[in-house]
């Protein structure tokens, strides 16, 4: 599959097929190719907590406040982001130029982590919703948690749906 096929197939995941686990060599490629992402400064300022089983099952449900986010408990893995510490080269940068490099970083290292995931054949749905003081107190953080992806397969018509977006007249410019 080239990029554009992968670009169209990916999807947000809102129903998952709890019988299948996320096999550990998918689960490997897809934090590769998060190691992979690039950064400012090259300083990946982020912590990536992978969490299983209960632990998912508990990050999960601190994503469904006001009945946001029902379908997160399917999700058997779910990856938490948070902030980490800029390198000095970064931190400066940010300074000089009141610019948040640390979210741009954060929202590169999620996509590279949903296409993997897409790549692998599994579903994603990225999170921003969420009780960021008790999933740090879940996964044994201090730095604010950013944004949370389920990973899992998706159940059975929840696949390939057709995308809705803004077309390209409405979205691209062109400065010559």
């Amino acid at each position: 599959m080239d990029f554009y096929q992968l670009a169209e197939m990916r999807q947000s995941t809102r129903k998952y097929d709890e019988g299948k686990t996320v096999e550990d060599g998918k689960l490997s490629r897809i934090l590769e190719c998060a190691r992979l992402a690039p950064s400012a400064c090259n300083g990946q300022p982020y912590l990536i907590t992978v969490c299983r089983g209960d632990k998912a099952k508990a990050v999960a449900k601190e994503t469904t406040g006001m009945g946001m986010n029902k379908f997160a408990v399917q999700a058997p893995v779910l990856i938490v982001l948070s902030e980490a510490e800029y390198v000095k080269t970064a931190a400066l940068g940010a300074k000089v130029k009141g610019n948040d490099y640390r979210s741009l970083d954060i929202g590169i290292v999620c996509a590279h982590i949903a296409l993997a995931a897409a790549e692998e054949g599994l579903g994603s749905c990225i999170l921003g919703w969420f009780d960021d003081k008790a999933i740090r107190k879940l996964i044994g953080v201090d730095s604010p948690v950013r944004l949370v992806i389920t990973i899992g397969y998706p159940a059975e018509g929840d696949m390939h749906r057709e995308k809705k977006r803004k077309s390209m007249d409405a979205l691209v410019r062109f400065a010559e």
